[in-house]
């Protein structure tokens, strides 16, 4: 099973690791965390993200969609990370994200990535197309 550790931030929270954390000691902490992760085998793929002053929402209630430029001034939290683990479990992954050396205002999200195989659609056009790019890009 995959999952995905989405770490959210709040605002606040940001705003005080820039000012109180050394970067250096913030990129050693989240090295040795995915090499372990890593070691352990689980470790699939992992991105931090730019600021969200630097992206955009697409908002499709509307006819066209609708761009709003970030910061999103609404959002609570913001998406500023991700892993991906690949493990044996929801437990296993709870386990993995419970160790991520993050602090107060931080959260992480964990969700399982779906697998084509929970799609019980075996004569699915687009489905079968999904597996064949799957096999020629593995």
């Amino acid at each position: 099973m995959r999952y995905m550790l989405i770490m959210q931030v709040e605002p606040e929270a940001a705003a005080r690791a820039a000012e109180e954390l050394d970067i250096e000691q913030v990129i050693a902490a989240m090295g040795a965390y995915n090499e372990e992760l890593q070691k352990a085998g689980v470790f699939l793929s992992a991105e931090g993200l730019s600021d969200a002053s630097e992206g955009f929402r697409v908002d499709f209630t509307s006819v066209p969609p609708a761009v709003t430029d970030g910061p999103f001034a609404e959002a609570r939290e913001v998406f500023t990370g991700y892993w991906i683990l690949e493990v044996a479990s929801r437990e296993e992954a709870e386990h993995w994200a419970k160790k991520c050396p993050l602090g107060p205002g931080v959260a992480l999200e964990v969700r399982r990535v779906n697998e084509l195989s929970d799609f019980d659609m075996p004569d699915n056009e687009w489905i079968s197309k999904e597996q064949e790019w799957r096999a020629a890009n593995a």
